[in-house]
């Protein structure tokens, strides 16, 4: 099942975590939309701009790449995104935002994007 994923953190840089999860949602048939405030490209799509705040409907997951500290400017923006489920990889995790998701209804989960798909768990 095809699942449209914001990779919020995308990075063009082929050793960040960022970069291998968008290559690994993209080859496992998942939608990609790479957002991030580094230009480039992943995945054959643009980055697209963090800082202007994309709109992007559709979206089942997000996952994050992005350090807790550098969150804050973006949680209006993650509610925005109506995601089915938010996905804290390793280094994001934010109890901060855990509420505001619980809040809003929105589930979350401290997991790996890698490790889910791998294992047939995304």
């Amino acid at each position: 099942m095809n699942k449209k994923t914001v990779v919020l953190g995308a990075s063009p840089n082929p050793s960040r975590y960022a970069y291998i999860a968008s290559e690994l949602l993209s080859e496992y048939g998942h939608e990609v939309v790479p957002v991030g405030i580094r230009k480039g490209e992943v995945s054959g799509k643009e980055i697209m701009d963090g800082g202007r705040f994309p709109v992007i409907k559709d979206v089942d997951t997000v996952t994050l790449y992005v350090a807790a500290a550098r969150q804050p400017s973006l949680f209006d923006y993650i509610l925005s995104l109506n995601p089915k489920r938010v996905i804290f990889n390793p280094g994001t995790e934010n109890p901060i935002l855990y509420k505001i998701l619980d809040n809003a209804g929105i589930p979350w989960m401290e997991a790996c994007t890698l490790v889910m798909l791998r294992t047939g768990q995304y």
